[in-house]
C-alpha cells in the first residue's frame, strides 16, 4: 500500500506543445509592438495639434502687423494732408448672379473656364492681364470684389469643399495634409493665409477647393440689369463683396471702415 500511495504522488512535468509556446511568444511581441504603436500615434497627434496652434498664432501676429501698419500708413498721410492709397489687390472673388438665358457662346465658354457653372457658384480668382479681360466679358453675369480675410475665413468654414479622387467631400484637416503637405499646407489656416495673401501655392489650393455652392442673398439683389456703381448688382464691388459673401452664408455685415 505504501508503494503504491508513493506511485501516486509522482507527478511528471509534461512540457506544454512547442505550438503553444510559440503562440505565446507572438502574443507577448504583439502587446509590445501595439504598445509602442500607440504611442508614437500619441505623440504624433500631440506633436501635429501643437503645430496647428503654432501655425493660428503666427498666422495672427501677421495679419495684425500687416493691418497695424496699413492703419498707421493712413494716419500719417491723414496728419500731413495726403492719402494712402493701398497696394493693388491680387485675388478676387467672384460669384455668378445670372443663368444661362440669353448668354452668347463666348461668355458660357469663359464661366465655364472660371468653373462658375451654375448660378450662385463662387470661386477665386488670381488678378491678372488674362483674367480682368475674362471678367470684363462676363460682367453682366457676374459679381466680383475684393474679400477681407474675415470673409475668406468664414467661407471656408461655412462652406469649404475639396476635390478628392473627383468627389465632392467637406473640408478637413486631414484631406488638406493628404493631398497639400507637399506643399507645407497641413490644415485650414494655411489655406486661409494661401488665399488671402495670394501665397506661391495659391494654384495649387484654389485647384483643390471645390467652387463654393451659395445661396440666394438675405434680402435679395437690387437689379441685376445694371452695373453696382448705378445701383445695380453686376460689375466690380471692390471691397464690398465681403458683405454679399456674408450675406450670401447668413453671417452679420460687416462695418467697413475696420479693413477686418
Amino acid at each position: 500500500m505504501a508503494e503504491k500511495a508513493a506511485k501516486q504522488q509522482v507527478i511528471t512535468y509534461v512540457p506544454p506543445p512547442e505550438r503553444q509556446l510559440k503562440k505565446h511568444k507572438r502574443r507577448k511581441i504583439h502587446k509590445v509592438t501595439q504598445a509602442k504603436r500607440r504611442r508614437i500615434a500619441l505623440l504624433y497627434r500631440r506633436d501635429k495639434k501643437n503645430e496647428l496652434i503654432k501655425r493660428f498664432f503666427k498666422y495672427k501676429k501677421y495679419f495684425k502687423k500687416l493691418f497695424d501698419a496699413r492703419r498707421r500708413a493712413k494716419k500719417i498721410a491723414r496728419l500731413k494732408g495726403n492719402f494712402h492709397v493701398q497696394a493693388e489687390p491680387k485675388i478676387a472673388f467672384v460669384i455668378r448672379i445670372r443663368g444661362i438665358t440669353a448668354m452668347p457662346p463666348k461668355p458660357r465658354k469663359i464661366l465655364q473656364l472660371l468653373r462658375l457653372r451654375a448660378l450662385y457658384n463662387g470661386v477665386f480668382v488670381r488678378l491678372n492681364k488674362a483674367t480682368m479681360n475674362m471678367m470684363r466679358i462676363v460682367s453682366p453675369w457676374i459679381t466680383w470684389g475684393y474679400p477681407s480675410l474675415r470673409a475668406i475665413r468664414m467661407l471656408l468654414y461655412k462652406r469649404g469643399y475639396v476635390k478628392m479622387n473627383g468627389h465632392r467631400k467637406r473640408i478637413t484637416n486631414s484631406l488638406i495634409q493628404r493631398a497639400l503637405r507637399k506643399h507645407n499646407i497641413i490644415c485650414i489656416e494655411d489655406v486661409i493665409f494661401q488665399l488671402a495673401t495670394c501665397g506661391k501655392h495659391f494654384r495649387e489650393v484654389n485647384k483643390f477647393l471645390w467652387p463654393f455652392k451659395l445661396r440666394a442673398p438675405k434680402k435679395g439683389l437690387r437689379s441685376m440689369k445694371k452695373h453696382f456703381v448705378e445701383g445695380g448688382d453686376f460689375g466690380n464691388r471692390e471691397e464690398y463683396i465681403s458683405g454679399l459673401m456674408l450675406r450670401m452664408l447668413g453671417g452679420k455685415p460687416l462695418k467697413w471702415g475696420k479693413g477686418k
